[in-house]
C-alpha cells in the first residue's frame, strides 16, 4: 500500500480525512502523490499544525490553497505567505510541506486545535517524511510535537518573523527583495506557481 493510500485509509481521531471522503477525494490523492514525487529529494520538511479549512482541506496539499493551484476557489492567508516566502528565498523546490496532523480538525468553515491523540495518530506519517530531511516547525504546536527548529507561524502579523526564521535555518536562502505580506495576494493572482505537475 502506498503512502497516500495509507493516509486515505487512516482514522485520525475526529478529523476529516479529505483524501478518503468527499467528491474530490480522488483528485486530492492524485495531487498529493504528484507533490510527494516532485519533492522526493527535498532537503527541508516544513511542518505545520494541521490542514486549514480554506487550504489543504480543499486543495489536498499542505500550505496550499485551491486558488494557488487553479486560480479560483478559496484562498488561505497562511498558504499565500508560506509559498511566497519559499519562492522568494528560492527554497520552494527544496522544501516539502507537511502537517503534524495530516487530516483536518474542524468543519468546512472552521479550524480547531488538534488533540494530543490526533497528533499521536499523525506521527507515523510525519516520521516517514522526516527521514533524511531537516525539519522546521511552523508554530508552537508543531514545535512541541516535533522538537524541531521553531519558526513563528505567519498568521496574525507574523509574516516577517516567519520569513526571518526560514532565512536563519535554511542555508543558502537568499532574499531577493524585501518581503511585504500585504502584496502577497496580489502577486499570487498575477503569477501562480504550479506546485504539482499538470
Amino acid at each position: 500500500m502506498s503512502f497516500v493510500e495509507e493516509l486515505a485509509a487512516a482514522e485520525i481521531g475526529a478529523t476529516y480525512n479529505f483524501y478518503r471522503e468527499g467528491p474530490r477525494a480522488g483528485l486530492l490523492r492524485r495531487r498529493l502523490a504528484d507533490y510527494l514525487e516532485t519533492r522526493e529529494h527535498a532537503r527541508f520538511l516544513l511542518v505545520g499544525e494541521a490542514p486549514g479549512h480554506r487550504g489543504a482541506r480543499v486543495s489536498g496539499l499542505p500550505f496550499t490553497s485551491e486558488r494557488q493551484l487553479t486560480g479560483s476557489g478559496p484562498a488561505e492567508a497562511t498558504a499565500t505567505i508560506v509559498r511566497a516566502a519559499l519562492e522568494e528565498l528560492e527554497l520552494e523546490p527544496e522544501t516539502l510541506c507537511w502537517n503534524v496532523v495530516p487530516t483536518h480538525p474542524g468543519t468546512e468553515t472552521a479550524n480547531r486545535r488538534p488533540t494530543a491523540a490526533e497528533i499521536a495518530a499523525g506521527r507515523p506519517f510525519l516520521e516517514r517524511l522526516a527521514r533524511g530531511r531537516r525539519v522546521i516547525a511552523i508554530g508552537r504546536v508543531a514545535h512541541a510535537a516535533t522538537g524541531a527548529a521553531y519558526v513563528r507561524h505567519p498568521s496574525h502579523g507574523g509574516a516577517e518573523e516567519f520569513r526571518a526564521g526560514l532565512l536563519r535555518f535554511a542555508a543558502g536562502g537568499r532574499p531577493v527583495r524585501r518581503f511585504h505580506a500585504k502584496n502577497l495576494e496580489r502577486k499570487t493572482r498575477r503569477d501562480p506557481t504550479p506546485l504539482v505537475r499538470r
